[in-house]
């Protein structure tokens, strides 16, 4: 395939639109409806998807004119069919469908998960070699995967309840600090001397188990601030922060032990919480294995990951059609 991908993703709450060469991103334009949605301590799923309708037309016109390129340039478009909800998934497809039909190019639609993995492949520097473990970690998503190739890969272990990224933000909303509660509680944690005496359990979920639970660390905080007045709300944070972290960094090390791997892969918007980048840099250098973690730009949704995946599964032969669906439950 010569011609060039355009990436379309419209999972959640930003839209995306880029031109990608293989590996290489020629443009990437992100808009996101996060400040409409930040009084209601949440996505409100309505909201989403009229953002995406009042505002896709002309992300795709800025990922062309950034890119230098027009539509007559494009060869294939790729789109998240899935997981997300649905109303911003339905969006996304019935615009590409349409670009598809019009310009009789090719259609192919990207599970948005495995794409978050796929985000490190789009730097210039080094990129992983196959197989990795793959981590992703997001406010709807936490899973491990060993993956074998671009379109073989296993299950190893996902969360039970909460994702790592829902936790952070049910944690930050039980302590008035507003959303999205990700990068808000990695601030405040920043600022505990880390001198206070709070510990929050992890979760056991048994010995051979590489699945995730983070209501109870949730729970424990809820329970820690109706006992009694928070002293310290930053050493609030750095509990918390450390219990959850630590139980991403605990499985990742026994997943590679159980597989043999000597890479791990990140991605996902948890994945630019500088914390856990410390944290599995550190347990990757005693555990002898290599972590890669997606350029800052790319962890959070974006259509880049979504046009180098998509490029990489049609040259293997996969292909969509015109009844393409939206699929909000769809596994990786």
């Amino acid at each position: 395939m010569t011609k060039l991908v355009l990436g379309i993703e419209t999972s959640c709450d930003e839209t995306s639109a880029a031109v990608t060469s293989g590996r290489r991103v020629l443009s990437n334009v992100v808009t996101s409806s996060l400040h409409l949605h930040k009084k209601y301590g949440g996505v409100v799923p309505e909201i989403a998807s009229r953002y995406h309708v009042e505002y896709i037309v002309e992300v795709v016109k800025k990922s062309l004119e950034i890119a230098g390129k027009d539509m007559t340039d494009i060869g294939l478009v790729a789109v998240t069919n899935g997981p997300g909800l649905v109303g911003a998934l339905l969006t996304g497809i019935s615009f590409a469908k349409a670009l598809s039909y019009g310009l009789k190019i090719p259609i192919i639609g990207v599970n948005h998960v495995l794409a978050h993995l796929y985000s490190s492949f789009l730097s210039e520097g080094e990129v992983p070699k196959f197989p990795f473990v793959g981590l992703v970690v997001s406010g709807g998503h936490t899973a491990l995967f060993l993956c074998k190739d671009v379109d073989r890969r296993k299950l190893l272990g996902q969360t039970q309840d909460d994702a790592v990224g829902e936790a952070y933000d049910k944690v930050s909303k039980i302590l008035g600090l507003g959303y999205p509660g990700g990068p808000i509680i990695e601030k405040t944690a920043r600022s505990s001397d880390g001198s206070g005496s709070i510990n929050f359990p992890k979760s056991y979920l048994g010995k051979d188990s590489l699945d995730f639970s983070f209501s109870g660390i949730k729970t424990a905080v809820l329970y820690y601030v109706r006992k009694a007045p928070v002293k310290s709300v930053p050493d609030v944070c750095r509990a918390f922060q450390e219990a959850a972290l630590d139980a991403l960094v605990e499985n990742t090390v026994a997943a590679c032990i159980k597989t043999k791997a000597a890479t791990v892969v990140v991605g996902g918007g948890v994945a630019a919480n500088k914390r856990l980048r410390e944290k599995l840099d550190a347990a990757g250098r005693l555990n002898g294995f290599k972590v890669f973690f997606p350029e800052f730009r790319y962890c959070l949704d974006n259509g880049a990951m979504i046009g180098v995946l998509g490029g990489e599964l049609y040259k293997r032969g996969y292909r969509s059609g015109l009844n393409l669906n939206a699929e909000p439950n769809l596994r990786a």
